[in-house]
This record gives C-alpha cells, structure tokens and sequence, in this order.
C-alpha cells in the first residue's frame, strides 16, 4: 500500500506515481502497457500529460481494468496537463475536455499547467528550431488560463489544480490573485537538484511540491544535455547507501524523495524498474545520516533545461529561471 499526502484541498495524493513521458524513445502502447502492469501490481497514481501523446492509449487500459474489476475508478489517482500552445482563453477547457475523452474519464484527480510560458513548438524540434514567436513569462496572460483551471474546479471535471515547473517570483504574483490556491507545483527534484529555496516557499505555502525525473533523467532529449550535467545514481554518497539497503542507487533516489516529504514520479516500461521503485516504499528506510549526506550533495544540476521555450533575445536557458526583469504584468 502507497501512502499518501493530504493537499491543501483535503484530498490525498499517493506518494508513488508511475510517470508517462516515453519522450521519443518508448512508443505509446509501451507506455500504457507499463501503465497497466503498474495498476495491476498496486500502483495507483499516473502522471499523464496531452503533449505525451498516448493518453488514448493509457485511456484505453485504465477502461478494461475497471470495466473488469481490477481497480475502482475512486482508488486511482489521475493528473494530466494541458500544453502551452493552449493557455488561451476557452483552450485549457477544450483541452481538459479532450483529455479526459482520450482517458475515458468523468474527472481528473490532479490537472496543470504544464509549463508557464504559451509557446509552442512543433514535436522533435531542438533549440535551433524553436518558434521565434516564443515570449517570456506574462502574468496576465497566466492568469487567463488560471482562471479557466478554477471553472474546471466548479464544473466537477478537476478536483485538484496545479502547476508545474514555477518559481517563487512567478508562485508569489500567481498567489496574489488566485481565487482557488495551487494544490502542488510539479517540478524537477533529485539528489543534485533539490531546489531546496523553492521547496521550503512551497511547503510555507502549504503546496506540496511533487518531483519529476527523480533519479535524474537519463532518456531526456538530447537537446537538453550538457557536458556540464552530473549523474546521480553514480554519486559516492548514494552508491554507498544502496550497498548498504542492497538495492540500485535510483532506488535510493525515489526513498529519499518519499522521505524528505515530497511526491516522486519515476518513469519505467520495465516491470523489474517499475516494481523495484513500488518496493522502495516499504523497504529499510534511508538513516537519518545519510539523509543529512544526501542534502550536501546538491550540484544545482537542472536537466530539463526547457531551452525550446526561449523569447527572442534572451540570453540563454537561463534566463527561464533568471526572472529578473523578464516577468511582465
């Protein structure tokens, strides 16, 4: 059994997803195989989004396990996401609703904002194809497809609203003008990222932060890795407790998520990956120690560096976290 977190809603959350994100490397039936091997084998939270490109699919899998009694449709845990190039006003319903058809689905437990910059790119493109049209965070603009995730609240089609890949300078004018708060902010956490400032103004503001690409990310797109990038699973600290639990140093990656306080959402179509990150939960715990060695090993080692979602002029990758001056009212 996964424990779960209370949300700020009351609702509570599994601590254990089972990420969907195949990037180009897994097909969408692989995906929602995983999907389903995962639920019959006790999973109940799955991280979903409408850029993946196989939620008819995982649709298609979560139908036949409830329609034959292998889960209730009230024990699963369901997020997607709707996409930047639908932050306008009447898209983030339109593509709530197109959503929850491909994943055959009344509500959705959990629904984001994927990322918070409206660009689009096309599927493939690298940052030397992005579109020239992109343009940096604007908070009104924010704000109109904000507005359309709390009607999604009071239409009964989401229970849970929330957003993804944020920062402080971006959650503290969100949470200005919010009429429903955020419940969670979907973000990159692992041992040499841990993002620990953000963490902490999260859990101040009773949002529960939820970490994506857990032990790093090895199949993130090549446009995305640098020579300056670290790998986790290969730092000292964590092969050394993963000796001493005998277990692989990304399990250890996910127990420490779990331990720290946060949700974690690996990603496998393997079933050994999918069910050793399932046992991780119920195993020896981290000591207390090594948990304390595991903080001093943050390298602030951001993989997902999002570098096709850069405005014409900016300077970098980094100018998507480097707010200063580029956040407009």
């Amino acid at each position: 059994m996964i424990p779960k977190k209370e949300l700020n809603t009351g609702d509570h959350i599994p601590v254990l997803g089972l990420g969907t994100f195949g990037s180009d490397t897994y097909s969408a039936d692989e995906v929602a195989k995983a999907v389903k091997f995962a639920i019959e084998n006790g999973y109940r939270h799955i991280d979903c989004a409408s850029v993946y490109g196989n939620e008819k699919e995982i649709g298609n899998e979560i139908a036949g396990l409830i329609e034959n009694n292998t889960v209730k449709r009230e024990d699963l845990w369901i997020t997607s996401k709707v996409w930047n190039d639908m932050h306008g006003e009447g898209e983030v319903i339109q593509s709530c609703k197109q959503s929850l058809k491909d994943l055959q689905l009344d509500y959705l437990d959990l629904y984001l904002i994927h990322w918070p910059f409206p660009n689009y790119h096309a599927p493939g493109c690298d940052v030397n194809s992005r579109n020239p049209d992109s343009k940096p965070y604007n908070h009104k603009d924010y704000m109109v497809a904000w507005r359309q995730m709390e009607q999604l609240v009071e239409m009964g089609l989401v229970r849970n609203i929330g957003t993804s890949n944020m920062t402080i300078p971006k959650m503290e004018l969100l949470l200005k003008d919010v009429k429903i708060k955020p419940a969670v902010n979907e973000m990159e956490i692992h041992p040499h990222f841990q993002q620990q400032e953000l963490y902490n103004y999260l859990l101040q503001n009773d949002i529960l932060p939820i970490g994506y690409s857990p032990i790093g990310s090895p199949g993130r797109p090549e446009r995305d890795r640098t020579e300056e990038d670290t790998v986790d699973i290969e730092d000292p600290v964590i092969v050394k407790i993963a000796e001493r639990l005998n277990i692989h140093p990304a399990v250890v990656c996910i127990k420490w998520g779990i331990q720290r306080g946060h949700v974690v959402i690996p990603f496998s179509v393997k079933p050994d990956k999918i069910m050793s990150n399932y046992n991780s939960v119920s195993s020896a715990p981290i000591l207390p120690e090594e948990m304390e060695a595991i903080s001093k090993i943050d390298k602030n080692c951001r993989l997902i560096k999002g570098q096709v979602f850069l405005w014409e002029g900016a300077k970098g990758w980094e100018d998507l976290w480097d707010l200063n001056g580029e956040i407009t009212q």
